[in-house]
C-alpha cells in the first residue's frame, strides 16, 4: 500500500550510507552535504532560511550547524540589519571541500539513474517534483 514512500525511504537511506562512508575523509555526516551545498550557493543565508530550503527543524539545523562551526565549515554571524537573525557563511574549508561533495552527489546520481533514458530522467524529475511541491502543501497546513 505505502510503495512510493517505501521505496523513496529506501533510496534515500542508501543514499545517506553512500555519502556518509564517501564523505567520512572530509569528517561529515550525510546530512551535512546538503546543508554545505545550500550554504555555499547562498552565503549569509539566515538559519530560518535554511530550515526551510532542506525542510528540517530548527533545533537539527542549529545543532547541525554548531557542528559545521566546530569543524571549521560554517561561520555563523548576526545579520547586518537585524542582528537577532544569525546568517551563515562557508569558511575557505567549505568551499575548498565543496567540488568533492558535489562530485559525490554526482556520481551518486549518474550510478542509481544511469539505465533511465533523458527522457525518462526528465519524467521521474518532473514527478518528484510535483510530489515535493504536493509534501509542501501539506507541511504548510498544520
Amino acid at each position: 500500500m505505502y510503495t512510493i514512500t517505501k521505496r523513496m525511504n529506501d533510496l534515500v537511506r542508501c543514499m545517506n550510507r553512500y555519502r556518509a562512508e564517501q564523505l567520512a575523509p572530509l569528517e561529515l555526516k550525510s546530512c551535512h552535504a546538503g546543508y554545505l551545498l545550500e550554504i555555499c550557493a547562498c552565503p549569509g543565508i539566515s538559519q530560518e532560511q535554511l530550515s526551510r530550503r532542506i525542510y528540517a527543524n530548527k533545533s537539527n539545523v542549529a545543532r547541525q550547524l554548531a557542528t559545521l562551526e566546530e569543524s571549521g565549515y560554517v561561520e555563523r554571524r548576526p545579520g547586518e540589519e537585524d542582528r537577532r537573525v544569525m546568517e551563515v557563511y562557508p569558511t575557505e574549508k567549505a568551499l575548498a571541500a565543496l567540488p568533492k561533495i558535489q562530485g559525490i552527489m554526482d556520481h551518486w546520481e549518474r550510478e542509481v539513474a544511469g539505465s533511465l533514458s533523458d527522457q525518462e530522467r526528465q519524467r521521474l524529475t518532473a514527478l518528484l517534483e510535483d510530489m515535493t511541491r504536493r509534501a509542501e502543501g501539506l507541511l504548510e497546513e498544520q
